[in-house]
């Protein structure tokens, strides 16, 4: 049996339990996917390399995955443009069943490894990077899309959070956080969900840094879109420029608020 299908010999009696003990107990366990993470590392740095070697030579990084799975792989690639001012085309996020599954769980559609192939064809060129989402491993889905993906030249990598899977077979790059039973059993939106948040965390949020994305650990490419982000804006220019924050506006004012534009300008 899959350890994320196994019952968590902690929990056995969680319906039990007061409020306070449950979370006490999620507290708990959440810490072994930090552990599960890193555990992981070495393949998750070798992914790190590979996509970033594909971003700089303009190729993209690509995450699929059904349920779960593929939902988180959307919401890191939906984060890169603001933060990192890549276009919408460098970090993509397929899910199984296509977008309205976002919003609304389709289960069986893990389970059509000919639409993981038709999917990936329409986006994928040779020499990107296709990170397969899958914690019990085996979705056929992710499966399609990952030997389509090699078959095209692609650089694929598995992301699973259990041991010895079709997906990790299948990958140049497997990357397998064992975060164990499940609270609730089989529930993989829990450990093994916080594990692919943290990976795909790293793997994208690495690959910016490594092709010059961040200075030192300023986010130099950041998009002013709300007040917020503007406020950050100034402050990152006036830490960089060694100036006071009305003087980084109103060289912001005549740069597009643009950092980089702001800052090679000053200098």
């Amino acid at each position: 049996m899959l350890r994320t299908e196994m019952r968590n010999e902690n929990s056995t009696h969680v319906d039990k339990m007061t409020s306070f003990e449950m979370v006490q107990l999620m507290n708990k366990e959440n810490m072994n996917s930090v552990l599960a993470v890193e555990a992981a590392l070495a393949q998750i740095a070798k992914a790190v390399d590979a996509a970033a070697e594909a971003i700089g030579r303009g190729g993209k990084l690509v995450y699929i995955g059904a349920g779960t799975s593929g939902r988180l792989g959307v919401l890191d690639a939906s984060e890169c443009p603001p933060t990192f001012g890549v276009t919408h085309d460098t970090v993509q996020g397929i899910i199984a069943g296509g977008p309205e599954r976002m919003f609304k769980a389709g289960e069986n559609a893990e389970d059509v490894y000919e639409n993981g192939v038709a999917d990936v064809e329409k986006v994928l060129n040779p020499g990107d990077v296709l990170v397969g989402i899958s914690a019990a491993g085996g979705a056929k889905y992710v499966i399609g899309a990952l030997e389509k993906a090699k078959e095209m030249g692609c650089v694929t990598v598995s992301v699973s959070s259990n041991p010895d899977t079709a997906i990790e077979k299948v990958a140049d790059i497997a990357i397998v956080c064992d975060t164990g039973p499940e609270v609730v059993t089989g529930s993989t939106r829990l450990k093994a969900g916080n594990s692919q948040k943290f990976v795909l965390n790293m793997l994208s949020t690495c690959a910016m840094i490594k092709t010059g994305k961040v200075y030192e650990n300023l986010m130099v490419n950041l998009k002013p879109s709300n007040e917020k982000l503007k406020g950050r804006v100034v402050r990152i220019t006036a830490a960089i420029l060694d100036c006071p924050e009305e003087e980084a506006i109103a060289l912001l004012e005549q740069n597009d608020w643009n950092i980089r534009k702001t800052v090679e300008g000053a200098k």
